[in-house]
């Protein structure tokens, strides 16, 4: 029997629903909080190209798109640990903006990979946040 781990995060965001699909599903957009330099088409099947040097060169398959509800990624090339993993974006429109469920399953240690995941999404899930309700961009040598 094997065992697997998951990364939970849920956040309120004061923005349209629209707008946050687009900050976590377009390439320019996750170039100002997340990558360095990401392409791909919000589309299932598409492949993603998410840069963050040249060591950390990935890719990503789109299996989860339904516009304005919900963006969904599984790893196909990465480091070992991220390889078997999916994250992804669910979405929910509430008053005065949208509740957003972070999900990043299949790990298959707890690790120091696992954990400092789990601790650099918290970080960029925050800067997400900041970036859609004040407009604020980390530049992505300060990300961490």
């Amino acid at each position: 029997m094997s065992t697997s781990f998951a990364i939970y995060h849920n956040l309120f965001i004061k923005a349209p629903k629209h707008k946050v699909f687009e900050a976590v599903s377009l390439p320019e957009h996750l170039n100002l909080w997340w990558t360095l330099k990401a392409s791909g088409e919000p589309r299932v099947g598409e492949t993603y190209n998410l840069n963050f040097t040249d060591t950390y060169n990935w890719f990503a398959k789109v299996v989860v798109c339904t516009p304005n509800k919900a963006f969904h990624l599984k790893m196909i090339q990465s480091d070992a640990d991220w390889n078997p993993t999916t994250f992804g974006f669910d979405l929910d429109e509430k008053e005065n903006g949208t509740y957003l469920r972070f999900s990043h399953i299949n790990w298959s240690q707890c690790n120091d990979a696992y954990k400092t995941a789990s601790f650099c999404w918290a970080i960029l899930l925050n800067a997400l946040k900041n970036y859609l309700e004040q407009g604020s961009v980390v530049p992505f040598e300060a990300r961490n």
